[in-house]
């Protein structure tokens, strides 16, 4: 057909997979007392519906019986829907319970998997998912807990939709966080740095002004050196500087995987302080909640003394509260660092006695 000939009216259409997504968590309350119950057996999540399927994650204490390594936990990503087969991605993580982060497990992002209840493939998953050892000696399982969650994306029908030279576009996830990592790592444009204890790091100073008041204060304040781009800060760590602006470019604490146990904690405490000194509000409560989760008989009352000491309500109440409730208040009490407490923030502990009293009474 001739170009002149061709049909003047033109009509697009485009095929959308739509996806729904959804993160199951698995709270394993009692890690011990499920282990030795057999090779096989296992224990659910409570059901959820996601893309209109529902769903849960088996645990397998002793391993599922095809497990190649008898040493090993078991977990699967289970449709229990009945007579109908889904498409769907999952991602398995493991998540320390002191830090509130997470690690990779076992992952399937690359190609959906069937998901077929008519020829009985009805879970996905992994026999060899962890060792006993690896896990009892990890960050991830703490106070006999451990907690799994698997972040799912259920695959539905493809949708073909015809219009007229107009198509609707779906927004894409914001990458806004990843271009100010990217832009703090480069240091591309960096107009400001900061000596710390010797260690050097480089940034935006508009970027730190709208972030935070008291870098505004310190950059753009009357009271400001124009001629001064290199800043000494005497007063804080160079890790602890460093996560901070990782904080600040990205909205988020960096990774802390390579730290375990007391060093995790300690590594919070310091990024609390510091957030609590650049005003930063959103990081600080991200540091509240981590240290909640991982209060324990010889560190709450070091704990409570710091939350006092930096106006953290939250967490000075989730201190009171623990030392009250846990049933070791005498060992608490006898510890060094109450005995510390005791002297250095008398009306806290007068607080936490008196709410003792109160549950008593109840």
């Amino acid at each position: 057909m001739a170009a002149s000939q061709r049909p003047t009216k033109r009509l697009e259409s485009r095929c959308t997979a739509a996806t729904e997504r959804a993160t199951l968590a698995f709270e394993i309350v009692g890690y011990s007392l499920h282990k030795g119950m057999g090779v096989g057996k296992f224990i659910q999540s409570t059901p959820v519906s996601v893309g209109g399927y529902e769903w849960c994650i088996r645990y397998y204490p002793d391993g599922e019986k095809n497990a190649e390594k008898k040493d090993c936990v078991s977990v699967f990503l289970q449709l229990l829907s009945k007579g109908t087969k889904v498409r769907a991605l999952y991602y398995f993580r493991l998540v320390n319970l002191a830090s509130g982060l997470s690690s990779s497990v076992v992952s399937c992002l690359e190609s959906p998997k069937v998901f077929n209840p008519l020829d009985t493939t009805f879970a996905w998953g992994s026999c060899n998912f962890k060792k006993w050892s690896e896990l009892e000696q990890s960050a991830y399982l703490q106070h006999d807990r451990l907690v799994i969650e698997c972040d799912l994306t259920v695959i539905k029908e493809p949708i073909v939709a015809e219009t007229a030279i107009t198509t609707k576009l779906q927004t894409p996830p914001s990458d806004l966080s990843d271009n100010f990592g990217k832009l703090l790592e480069t240091a591309e444009e960096a107009d400001v740095t900061f000596d710390v204890k010797g260690e050097v790091f480089p940034a935006h100073k508009i970027v730190l002004a709208t972030r935070s008041p008291v870098f505004k204060a310190e950059l753009y304040g009357p009271m400001r050196d124009k001629q001064r781009l290199n800043i000494t800060v005497e007063d804080i760590q160079p890790a602890v500087f460093k996560a901070l602006l990782h904080f600040i470019y990205t909205d988020s604490l960096p990774p802390m995987d390579s730290l375990h146990g007391d060093d995790n904690k300690d590594m919070v405490k310091h990024l609390l302080v510091a957030a609590d000194q650049y005003a930063m509000e959103r990081m600080k409560i991200e540091c509240e909640a981590i240290l909640c989760k991982s209060l324990d008989v010889e560190t709450v009352a070091t704990t409570l003394a710091l939350a006092d000491q930096h106006h953290c309500s939250g967490l000075r109440d989730a201190c009171a509260e623990f030392i009250v409730s846990s049933n070791r208040m005498d060992d608490v009490l006898a510890s060094q660092a109450y005995a510390h407490l005791k002297r250095s923030c008398p009306a806290v502990v007068v607080d936490v006695l008196e709410r003792a009293t109160k549950s008593r009474k109840i």
